[in-house]
């Protein structure tokens, strides 16, 4: 198993280093024990967050609702909670 994500039953907890403000969205690869992921929203009113949670739904096929920010929405370092996904969190470095 690896460091940045964890399963437990139908919920899947990933260890983020979130970077608003790039050219476009997208997985950079893995940063320590943490994913990094780009953001093209600015880290304004929220903006990268919702944007993270899209992305981060649209990847893993569930709804918004599903994807929950659990620890550090004011902070780059975020443990976001996915539920409900049969999607493999090491495909996302695929």
């Amino acid at each position: 198993m690896s460091v940045w994500y964890s399963c437990n039953g139908d919920s899947i907890m990933l260890s983020l280093h979130v970077q608003p403000g790039a050219k476009q969205t997208a997985v950079a690869g893995l940063h320590g024990d943490t994913l990094k992921i780009r953001l093209a929203a600015p880290p304004i009113e929220g903006r990268a967050n919702e944007a993270l949670l899209r992305f981060i739904a649209d990847f893993f096929k569930v709804a918004v609702r599903d994807v929950e920010i659990r620890k550090g929405e004011q902070s780059r370092q975020k443990r976001v909670e996915v539920r409900g996904s049969a999607v493999p969190p090491q495909s996302l470095l695929d």
